[in-house]
Parts: structure tokens; C-alpha cells; sequence
């Protein structure tokens, strides 16, 4: 009996133990104000890692949005000089053209009517020419008047202007003066492409009659194709004609092209920003015009204090960092940024805190342990 007594006060003895050991409170992160202080224990388990601040060079970066452009004398409106009816024409947006290629075929009875005027007054100008010359001996012997001479001199000059005419019209419907003749007069004309590229408007089909003044097709070179940029005025000074930047798209953007800057304009539009023009160092076929682009222009380098980037912490729309205050505390300090590069970030503090300590990792996980116990 004096056994089974000494055991059971052994056995609620260990239950008593159990019981205290399980009510003990569990270690928490302590808060005070924006300072965490953590134990040990914690410490050891929180995988921090400090450090001072670090000085290196970074550079400054400007990203600016832009579109593909064609400089004018790469873009081509064709028109009719004297107009008439689209007879045929097998252009269609997108096609390939060269240089000389017809492009369309023009029918109206002027163009009639001016080959059958210049072959009349080359006729005339036979007549014109004797005559002038038959009356130049006269009058040198004074065998005729010098009005009689004058007379045929100015129907002979007048004659002469009037073929050169001529010929120049003829030539802007690209007819060959030369090769005209009474066998040969045409009711059609050729219109042909000026330059290599390709078709990026029709506007008229078979049949219609089109004035001078409109425009038949549109083309467009794409091999001299640059990048416009708008740049905003706050950050004009920092460019300069010939400096380089690399331009994306934003469907592949993992594909850069390298560009120069050609031109900067010197006017600015009243959103306060000005185009800036740059030439593809190598043309890309893929690119097309009015295709929209991002640039990545690096501006500037230079010395500055910085932090990893998993340094700093965001809150409320606020940056912050974590700075070492005594023993396992850390106070979450805000700071300012400023340009970001391969994984460090410049960071803008009171020259005061410079020689402070700072979390280097783990800024988030104190971030979150200070947050959520201010909560409670």
C-alpha cells in the first residue's frame, strides 16, 4: 500500500510538470513603434543577412515610347498629271513594286489630242523655220521690210516655244517626244513606280475617272524606316544626337534592335514633349511603319549608395528599409530611390544613416512579423 501511494504522487507529479510546461507562453516578436526586436531563437531561425552600404556605379536609364516612321522622300503619293480613266491596274496593298514597274495604265482622249497638238506644230514649225530664214536674206539686202522680218521671227520664236511646251507635257505623261508620230498615237499612258518598296494604298479602281490632283496609289520604301520617339522636356537635355539606345516592341520584347539617334527636334508640341529620331542599325524587315516601340536610352553613370533590391520593402505606396538598432532590433526606415541596376538600387537617405547597418535579406519577413503584430 506505502508503494502504490509513493507511485501515484510520482505520476501526478509528472502531469503537474506537463501541465506548467504546456501553459508557458509562447516567444513572440517584440514591437515598439517601427522597431522589431527578435529573440535569439529567432534570430538564428529569421535567415537575416546585413550589411553596409555598398558604392558602384549605376546607370541611368530613360524609357520612352515611340512608333516606327518613313521619311518623306521614302513615302510616294502617285497621282495622273493630266488625269483621265483608270484602264487597268493589278496593284493590291502589300505588293512588292520596283522602280520603272507600271504601275497603271491611264486612258482619256487628251492625251490624243496633245500628241496630235505637238505633231501639228512640229509641222508648222517647217513652215515657220524656212520662212524665218527665207526673210533673214531678204531683209539683209533690204529686198523686204524690217516689219515683214519682225513678224516672221516672232511666229517662228512663238512656234519653237510652243513645241517645247509640247514635248515637256508629253514628258510628264511619259510619252517620248521622239518617238511620236502620225502612225503612232497612243489613247493610253503608263503610269510607272519611281522608287523599290511596296503598295500601301489603292484608292481608286478600274474604270473611274481620277483628277490630277488625287492620289492613285501610295507607296512606301521601308528599308530607310526610323524610330520617333516622344521625350518629354524635362528630359531633353539629357540626349544628344549620335548616342545609342536599344528600341523593342511590345509583342518581342526579348528581341532588341540597336538604334542611333539622327535628330532631335526643337519643337515642342503642347504636351510639352518633342520627337527624336533614330536610324535601325540594321533593317529588320519584320518592322513595320507605325508599329509601336519602347527605347531603352542610357543617359548617364555614376557613383552612388546602394542596396540589394530584397533591401527594400514597399508599404502604403512608401519604400522602406531595415536598419540594425542594438541588440536583434531593427528599425524600418523610409527611404527614397533612385535608379535600378543588375539587382542594386540607389538609395536616397540622410548622409547620418550611411554608416548604419542594414538587412540585406529578410527585409520582408520583418516586414511582415512588424506589420502583423502591430495589427493585433
Amino acid at each position: 500500500m506505502k508503494k502504490i501511494i509513493i507511485l501515484s504522487s510520482i505520476i501526478l507529479t509528472l502531469i503537474s510538470c506537463g501541465s506548467e510546461k504546456k501553459e508557458a507562453p509562447n516567444e513572440t516578436v517584440q514591437v515598439t513603434g517601427n522597431t522589431a526586436t527578435l529573440t535569439d531563437a529567432q534570430l538564428k531561425n529569421s535567415g537575416l543577412v546585413t550589411g553596409k552600404l555598398n558604392e558602384q556605379t549605376i546607370s541611368s536609364v530613360l524609357k520612352v515610347n515611340g512608333k516606327i516612321d518613313v521619311p518623306p522622300q521614302n513615302m510616294v503619293s502617285v497621282s495622273a498629271p493630266l488625269g483621265g480613266y483608270l484602264k487597268s491596274t493589278k496593284l493590291l496593298p502589300g505588293m512588292h513594286i520596283s522602280k520603272g514597274e507600271v504601275l497603271a495604265v491611264m486612258e482619256d482622249q487628251q492625251y490624243i489630242q496633245l500628241q496630235q497638238d505637238y505633231l501639228t506644230a512640229k509641222a508648222n514649225f517647217s513652215y515657220n523655220e524656212s520662212e524665218y530664214n527665207r526673210q533673214k536674206e531678204l531683209n539683209q539686202s533690204k529686198a523686204t521690210s524690217d516689219k515683214v522680218f519682225e513678224q516672221t521671227k516672232a511666229a517662228y520664236l512663238s512656234q519653237n516655244i510652243l513645241i517645247k511646251s509640247l514635248e515637256q507635257k508629253l514628258q510628264l505623261i511619259n510619252l517620248n517626244p521622239a518617238r511620236i508620230t502620225a502612225n503612232n498615237i497612243s489613247r493610253t499612258i503608263n503610269i510607272y513606280s519611281p522608287i523599290n518598296g511596296y503598295v500601301s494604298g489603292v484608292n481608286v479602281n478600274i474604270g473611274k475617272f481620277v483628277n490630277p490632283s488625287e492620289v492613285l496609289f501610295e507607296l512606301v520604301n521601308p528599308t530607310d524606316i526610323h524610330l520617333a520617339l516622344t521625350v518629354f522636356e524635362k528630359d531633353m537635355n539629357k540626349l544628344f544626337v549620335g548616342q545609342k539606345l536599344m528600341a523593342y516592341t511590345n509583342t518581342d520584347p526579348d528581341k532588341k534592335h540597336l538604334c542611333t539617334i539622327i535628330l532631335i527636334s526643337k519643337n515642342l508640341s503642347n504636351e510639352r514633349s518633342a520627337e527624336v529620331h533614330c536610324h535601325f542599325e540594321q533593317y529588320d524587315k519584320t518592322l513595320l511603319p507605325g508599329m509601336f516601340m519602347t527605347a531603352d536610352i542610357e543617359v548617364k553613370s555614376n557613383n552612388a549608395k546602394v542596396l540589394p533590391d530584397d533591401a527594400i520593402v514597399r508599404f502604403e505606396n512608401k519604400q522602406y528599409v531595415f536598419i540594425a538598432k542594438g541588440k536583434n532590433q531593427y528599425e524600418m526606415t523610409e527611404v527614397k530611390t533612385g535608379n535600378t541596376e543588375n539587382g542594386f538600387t540607389e538609395i536616397i537617405i540622410d548622409e547620418k544613416l550611411m554608416i548604419e547597418t542594414f538587412v540585406f535579406k529578410g527585409a520582408y519577413n520583418l516586414l511582415m512579423k512588424l506589420k502583423n503584430m502591430a495589427d493585433e
